[in-house]
């Protein structure tokens, strides 16, 4: 059986509004993560990135997508390696701080922030709730960003810490979330008042 490639026919204008694409992507919830770098010269950058995903198992890929105008990014291409750090819920502030467009660059950028460096050099933040420290295999352009696929070589995870949350345009944690849920599920079932209304069972 052949199958049909779909194709896209890019003369064809789109009538989304950005902010209203933007807006809709908000309410697909992300972690949050600062991608790292650092150079053989000294050089080291952070940046905050939610555009991050897990590519393949054999070999382990992830992959991050960059603002193709972030100094990240030509950084990654010099050390061919970066570091993927999965923010914990009490670091709603470094998120801030490496989202800052008027934080100062090079190694100062990192005062402060607990950190180690990686195997590749990369730095690692040391309250992540995980981190990822990979070797650049390729990179895309698309649009107006850079996706960056890297082979994972080590990895550090933290599981008694809850990862930060972002969605709709705020942060927020998942015992926040989890509280809200069992209040909503209150509302359904025997006590519901809706009348014929039973739980449902599942088979074992």
């Amino acid at each position: 059986m052949t199958r049909k490639r779909m194709t896209i026919d890019s003369r064809t204008a789109s009538t989304v509004d950005v902010s209203a694409f933007r807006k809709a992507m908000g309410s697909f919830p992300t972690g949050v993560t600062i991608v790292t770098v650092a150079c053989d010269d000294g050089t080291m950058h952070g940046v905050t990135v939610n555009s991050f995903s897990s590519v393949s198992l054999d070999p382990m890929l992830v992959l991050v997508c960059l603002n193709e105008t972030s100094r990240a990014v030509d950084l990654i291409e010099r050390a061919r390696a970066f570091g993927v750090n999965v923010l914990s819920a009490g670091q709603q502030d470094v998120s801030r701080w490496f989202a800052n467009q008027h934080r100062p660059p090079g190694p100062a950028m990192f005062d402060g922030v607990p950190l180690e460096p990686g195997v590749t050099g990369c730095p690692i933040l040391a309250d992540a709730a995980a981190s990822f420290d990979c070797r650049l295999r390729q990179s895309y352009h698309a649009g107006d960003h850079l996706i960056v696929l890297g082979e994972v070589v080590t990895l550090i995870h933290r599981p008694q810490l809850e990862p930060l949350i972002f969605h709709a345009g705020t942060y927020k944690s998942l015992a926040q979330e989890s509280r809200r849920g069992r209040t909503k599920a209150r509302r359904f079932g025997r006590d519901s008042g809706v009348p014929g209304q039973r739980p449902h069972r599942h088979a074992a």
